[in-house]
C-alpha cells in the first residue's frame, strides 16, 4: 500500500470537538479564549494549513471534551467563519457554525484607559454593534472592531 507523503495526517478522534475554518491569523486568540492549552486532554492546533475558502486556516482538535455553545461562540468574535464539529465514534454527529452573541462579558480589555474596568476590580461587558463587526463597552461606550479586540 503506497502513502502519499506530501498530506499530513492527523489521528481522527473518536470522541471530542473539532473547530475549523479559524483565520489562521486568528487562530492562537481562539486558543486563549477556550483556555486549551490547560487542559490535560488530547489537543491537536494547526495553523496555516490550506484552504480553498479562507486561504489558510486553522484548526483545534480536543479530544473526549464538548463545549457549551456559549463557550464556543465566543469565538465568533475574532473567529466568524469557524465550524464546530462534534465527533462521537469517529463520526461527526453536528457541525454548526458559531454565532455571535449580543453580549461579550469577561473576555476583551477595553482600550479606553479611563474606562472604570481598567481602574477598578470588575468585569468588562461589551455589546456587539448593528453592523455585527464592532463590539461597544458597556462603561465607556468605547467602540472598537472585533478583529481588532484586545483578548484577555
Amino acid at each position: 500500500m503506497a502513502t502519499d507523503k506530501r498530506e499530513l495526517a492527523v489521528a481522527a478522534l473518536k470522541s471530542g470537538t473539532v473547530i475549523d475554518h479559524i483565520p489562521s491569523e486568528a487562530l492562537f486568540k481562539c486558543v486563549k479564549i477556550l483556555g486549551v492549552e490547560k487542559m490535560p486532554q488530547k489537543l491537536t492546533i494547526g495553523n496555516n494549513l490550506d484552504s480553498a475558502r479562507l486561504g489558510t486556516k486553522g484548526i483545534i482538535k480536543v479530544a473526549d471534551t464538548f463545549f457549551p455553545e456559549a463557550t464556543l461562540n465566543r469565538i465568533a468574535l475574532i473567529a466568524p467563519t469557524a465550524v464546530v464539529n462534534t465527533i462521537r465514534d469517529y463520526e461527526v454527529v453536528e457541525k454548526r457554525r458559531v454565532e455571535l452573541p449580543a453580549v461579550i462579558r469577561g473576555i476583551v480589555r477595553c482600550d479606553n484607559p479611563k474606562c472604570i474596568t481598567n481602574n477598578e476590580p470588575m468585569a468588562t461587558v461589551f455589546y456587539v454593534t448593528e453592523d455585527g463587526e464592532h463590539i461597544r463597552c458597556r462603561y465607556c461606550n468605547h467602540t472598537v472592531a472585533n478583529d481588532k479586540a484586545n483578548i484577555l
